[in-house]
């Protein structure tokens, strides 16, 4: 009775995770849709606690997780003593009650109406083995209802980061294409007074009009990626969104992309998600389970015993009084054995084996898939590692080959062609290193994921 307090504790605490404000300065109503964005930048810790509270996919894994708290008591209810109460009432024509033939002058008057009635209290003895595979089964239901939601939660903030990580990268790349952008204005501006001063051809505007050209639609894509991202946040959050908003929704963040080391062995990885994915604990559960329903199919071949014990009355066989009762207490055991029951628990116990042996199966095959799913994200993580690596001077060495670049076309000494070449890698550097950052943030939440961590945001 502890473990199933216990477990209803558990899933209390879920349904208060899921209908109470979490996040500092949300004040709505328990249950209550939040009707609007917050209006302060919101940090990362932020929007994995909106999540928690009011994620489509979380409510209903916590719904689950109540739910399973009412299999739980039908599990141990075989082990739980019953209280039964019985009654019963009859009236009849006299002219078909059948009186007894005695001897005259004695009569026996046989009753009309009749009545019974009883509350006994019943317990189970045997079962033939199923009282204490109940309880063990009730466990691992609780234990397996737990991890199924951790299960839930764990994908949600996966995706909750990930798409934290999208909305600082578009907004990033927007800031990288206006540079852009602005840099080749200044060109154009700068080719425009040579071309009215005699000294360069048309033909140096008209290239830097097609290069300027040519970069508006990157900051016009990127502008829609960060309208795209925020939405697909604002969505994982559980927000509903007003339908007189418009495309770009006012939702800010405070994190900036910043790649925190992270450093792991293999082989330390995937011992920690043999033994920590929960995934791997559903199915870990279902396997034991599995061994107790073959335990309850056997039983079908074991006596069944009860203790019983209570109070009853009826109304006298003997007079027409519905009044004069016959009541008392009563106990006793009762017992029922079927011998034969036409191979109907034969074929319960092949049932449950073949189920069993699938259970095998199925935990055998997850862990080979969690281990791939280790090693891949551990590869990922390894490639955005190097790249991000390589990128950490690229930007700076850039911004130096533009800056040499302008001064000798000024000079008269360079071309124009080699200032825009200059401007063209300075943005492709600037987008890459985003880009390699957001990829290797990505990457580190990836593998905290595949190795079974939920949150993972301490590092």
């Amino acid at each position: 009775m502890k473990t199933n307090a216990r477990f209803l504790a558990l899933a209390a605490s879920a349904a208060l995770l899921v209908s109470s404000p979490l996040v500092r300065g949300d004040t709505r109503a328990p249950g209550a849709p939040t009707p609007n964005l917050p209006d302060r930048p919101l940090s990362l810790a932020d929007t994995i606690n909106f999540a928690e509270a009011q994620n489509g996919a979380i409510v209903k894994a916590k719904k689950d997780l109540e739910a399973s708290a009412g299999v739980v008591i039908q599990t141990k209810a075989i082990v739980i003593p019953k209280v039964q109460a019985k009654g019963s009432y009859q009236d009849q024509d006299r002219g078909s009650v059948e009186a007894i033939p005695i001897p005259p002058p004695y009569t026996i008057t046989i009753p009309s109406q009749n009545w019974n009635a009883s509350l006994l209290l019943v317990q189970s003895l045997y079962e033939g083995g199923r009282l204490k595979s109940s309880l063990r089964a009730a466990r691992l239901i609780q234990d397996q209802a737990v991890a199924q939601f951790q299960t839930v939660l764990n994908d949600t903030f996966l995706d909750v980061r990930s798409t934290y990580y999208d909305v600082l990268l578009a907004e990033q790349q927007i800031t990288v294409e206006e540079a852009s952008l602005a840099l080749l204005n200044s060109e154009l501006d700068d080719a425009t007074k040579r071309f009215e001063a005699g000294t360069v051809p048309s033909f140096n505007v008209l290239r830097a009009k097609v290069e300027a050209a040519n970069e508006k639609p990157k900051l016009i894509k990127a502008r829609n990626n960060y309208r795209v991202a925020k939405n697909n946040l604002a969505n994982l959050m559980g927000f509903h969104l007003p339908k007189d908003s418009g495309e770009d929704i006012t939702l800010r963040l405070a994190g900036k992309l910043e790649a925190e080391p992270f450093e792991a062995g293999l082989q330390a990885l995937l011992s920690q998600a043999l033994r920590d994915r929960p995934e791997l604990t559903t199915l870990r559960k279902a396997e034991k389970l599995r061994e107790e329903d073959v335990i309850t199919a056997k039983a079908g071949t074991r006596p069944s015993l009860q203790a019983f014990g209570g109070y009853a009355g009826r109304n006298s066989n003997y007079s027409t009084d519905p009044a004069k009762d016959i009541s008392g207490w009563q106990a006793g055991v009762q017992m029922s054995w079927s011998i034969f029951d036409g191979n109907l628990t034969r074929g319960k116990v092949m049932q449950a084996r073949s189920l069993k042996e699938k259970a095998d199966a199925d935990l055998d095959d997850e862990i080979r898939r969690i281990e791939l799913e280790v090693r891949t994200a551990y590869s990922d993580f390894v490639e955005a590692k190097e790249v991000l690596e390589s990128q950490k001077k690229v930007v700076e060495e850039a911004e130096e080959s533009l800056r040499l670049a302008t001064a000798r076309n000024q000079a008269g000494t360079g071309t124009q062609l080699d200032v825009l070449d200059a401007q063209t890698s300075l943005t492709q550097a600037r987008t890459t290193q985003i880009q390699s950052t957001h990829d290797y943030e990505v990457a580190v939440a990836r593998l905290q994921r595949a190795v079974g961590g939920g949150l993972g945001l301490k590092r």
